[in-house]
């Protein structure tokens, strides 16, 4: 396949939120970028072009006027953005982690990561970096601004990064009255960033996990009740589980998993939350979002 080098005025819009319209007008009348054009005189642009216009429109946004900046050097623009990225630390880090998307650039990724982690807790890194980021490459994908090759290398980079932190938060738990937490994801649920960030907050607790991932058959997780007096059993669905319309599975997982016994299920994802509460089974909770599960976990400790 090959990997997307070229992009059309519309993919800077969609990519750096500044419109087409607006770009031709920086184009002309301050040479802001440089553009190939096809025989047919359509403009397309280059990785470098899509660099410096991501640098440009942090500057332009952060109140600099284009025509100031379209006298500065790339050294310049640069170090300016720099000079800002002491309190702008968090915008500076998703267009630089979006530079290093396009360019497949993992030390620039590293860089920027081990930058935010100075000074920041890795819970903060996800929610205000890495959840945006991953919101704006999933409506890039949707645009096919990018190559679904960019998508999959910055998103497994975030997972590595998620998987570490988990392994950081590792405690030896012995005699433990808390409930057991089995993380799993449905077959053909594909979206297992949400379900990694709730093992981290688990582990960081200082709860006991058993994490299964995707494509975990309902069959198998009856056995966990086995040897376990008390289990929460926690998954994610973005998509349709299973072929199944969401409450047949629901009703599927009481009847094999929970049935007879006191486990209950923490449902996370966009599916879940179109469901009425008057529809769902007992022993099940919805929950909104991350931060709510975050509450969620909290509330088990003042019980």
């Amino acid at each position: 396949m090959n990997v997307k080098t070229q992009f059309s005025i519309k993919d800077l819009e969609h990519l750096s939120g500044i419109k087409a319209h607006t770009i031709r007008i920086w184009e002309k009348r301050y040479n802001l970028l440089t553009p190939q054009r096809t025989d047919t005189n359509i403009r397309h642009y280059d990785i470098d072009n899509l660099k410096r216009l991501l640098n440009v429109t942090f500057l332009y946004n952060e109140g600099h006027k284009i025509s100031k900046i379209a006298n500065l050097s790339e050294a310049d623009i640069q170090e300016l953005v720099e000079s800002i990225a002491i309190n702008q630390q968090d915008e500076i880090a998703i267009k630089d982690f979006k530079s290093a998307m396009f360019d497949f650039d993992e030390a620039l990724f590293q860089k920027t990561y081990n930058t935010l982690l100075a000074t920041k807790t890795f819970r903060h890194v996800f929610f205000n970096v890495f959840i945006p980021l991953l919101n704006e490459i999933g409506i890039l994908w949707q645009t096919s601004t990018i190559d679904p090759c960019h998508e999959s290398f910055i998103s497994e980079l975030l997972k590595r990064k998620l998987i570490v932190a988990i392994e950081q938060e590792e405690q030896v738990i012995e005699n433990s009255n808390d409930p057991l937490f089995v993380l799993f994801l449905p077959y053909n649920e594909i979206h297992e960033m949400g379900l990694l960030y709730s093992n981290y907050e688990l582990k960081a607790a200082g709860y006991k996990t058993l994490y299964f991932g995707a494509n975990t058959p309902l069959e198998s997780l009856k056995t966990i009740q086995n040897s376990n007096k008390e289990v929460i059993f926690v998954t994610y669905i973005t998509i349709q589980p299973e072929g199944k319309d969401i409450l047949d599975y629901l009703h599927e997982f009481q009847e094999t998993t929970c049935n007879n016994t006191s486990a209950t299920l923490w449902l996370q994802g966009a599916k879940p939350q179109k469901i009425k509460a008057s529809q769902v089974p007992p022993n099940t909770h919805i929950i909104k979002n991350l931060q709510d599960f975050i509450t969620k976990l909290e509330g088990l400790r003042t019980k």
